[in-house]
């Protein structure tokens, strides 16, 4: 879809959103209700240049240069493309994706570059953040729905590594240090400019989240469709625990990367295994849960002093004083392990007949078309005798004979 026509209007400076993170934040449903109600934004004169729903990935993925099973060569030249629809428009553009929170400063300042002239574009970053004690455990099991096989206090030692050596601690700490992606982000900008969206504690009301994003966006003179059918839901530990040993089984060529992220983390995790109640959830154990609560206190003070737009209250990037129970998804109940696993067989089997009732439908939609197609070459045939017989004798018939050969390439025309 082209961006919308809009009338005339006298010049007036570019505003440009760039939300850049953090995973697990509302980040999904947030670029979903953008992308599903853009023609509405357009029309109040706020653009969300995207054709498909996974366009601001792609231009996220081509301006980092990274790899991403194989998405990278769909990537291509895809953010100079958002680009230049963001320099065309005279208004607010939105550009949003969490992955754009690992930019490092040298991306920055291209992607920034790329959104126009200074004196005619006012740029503003809006990151939304979550507690770190909530993030942790959330960024594993994302790695886990990735394909990633390493156990939980694998992940936690590496992360709580002062080194912070190696993809996994570098990738972590690159789209989850909050001052670190807003000093990259943010560091030109004066902090008016600068909005972070926290994440309400559990029992908040549900669309509170989706508020602020609203007053951190500029939407609320808008009326969007906030029904959408895309989400990134969490699983509980023993589900997390079935999808680890499901990767530990097909990640040695058993299923491609399209497999995978239609079966496995789509249809098992997401749709499946994510709606399963009762599970224990993921959670730190009490070492780390200690680390992770001394952190937080010294980033809530930094982020105090740089006096950024806090849509929310820093007081929510604060852990709870109440620990949950910790349970381990490296030894989990194997009870509660099979349960789910036998939830997923069903899952698969109810795909399975799905897809065989499809194909079954198509091969019938198949030999329909080419009985019909017979009897359209038996007229033909029929035409083509009656016409054979009689055109010595009959120069109508004659003329008809020819029409036809040219028609079937018989002859030259």
């Amino acid at each position: 879809m082209s961006d919308p026509v809009r009338p005339e209007v006298p010049a007036r400076p570019r505003r440009v959103l760039v939300h850049v993170g953090t995973p697990k934040t509302g980040t999904s449903y947030v670029q979903d209700v953008l992308f599903l109600n853009r023609e509405t934004l357009a029309e109040q004169g706020i653009l969300y240049p995207a054709d498909r729903f996974d366009e601001h990935f792609l231009a996220a993925l081509d301006l980092m240069e990274l790899h991403w099973g194989g998405l990278e060569t769909q990537a291509v030249g895809a953010w100079d493309r958002l680009a230049e629809r963001v320099r065309e428009w005279h208004g607010t553009v939105i550009v949003s994706h969490e992955i754009l929170a690992n930019a490092t400063r040298q991306q920055v300042r291209r992607a920034l570059d790329s959104f126009g002239d200074p004196a005619t574009t006012e740029v503003h970053v809006v990151l939304s953040a979550r507690d770190l004690v909530r993030q942790v455990p959330a960024e594993w099991q994302e790695n886990v729905k990735h394909r990633r096989t390493f156990d939980y206090r694998t992940f936690l030692d590496k992360i709580t590594d002062p080194a912070r050596d190696g993809e996994l601690a570098s990738w972590f700490w690159g789209v989850q240090e909050v001052p670190d992606i807003l000093d990259r982000w943010a560091g030109s900008l004066p902090p008016e400019r600068v909005h972070l969206v926290t994440v309400p504690k559990p029992g908040a009301p549900r669309d509170l989240l989706w508020q602020r994003f609203v007053a951190a966006l500029g939407l609320e003179d808008v009326e969007l469709e906030l029904e959408t059918d895309r989400a990134n839901p969490s699983m509980g530990v023993p589900e997390t625990t079935l999808v680890r040993r499901i990767n530990q089984r097909v990640n040695n060529g058993v299923l491609a990367n399209e497999d995978y992220r239609q079966l496995v983390r789509e249809l098992l995790a997401h749709r499946t295994l994510s709606r399963r109640s009762g599970s224990p959830r993921l959670a730190l154990p009490p070492d780390v849960r200690s680390w992770a609560v001394e952190l937080s206190e010294s980033w809530i003070e930094e982020l105090t002093a740089k006096g950024y737009d806090v849509v929310g209250a820093l007081d929510e990037l604060r852990p709870d004083a109440v620990a949950p129970e910790f349970c381990d998804p490296d030894a989990p109940d194997e009870s509660r392990v099979a349960d789910a696993a036998v939830e997923s067989v069903v899952t698969l089997l109810d795909e399975a007949v799905r897809l065989r009732h499809v194909e079954q439908r198509l091969n019938r939609d198949l030999a329909s078309a080419l009985a019909e197609l017979d009897r359209s070459r038996g007229l033909w045939f029929r035409v083509k005798r009656r016409l054979v017989n009689i055109a010595d004798d009959n120069r109508a018939a004659a003329m008809g004979l020819a029409v036809y050969r040219r028609a079937r390439g018989k002859v030259p025309g």
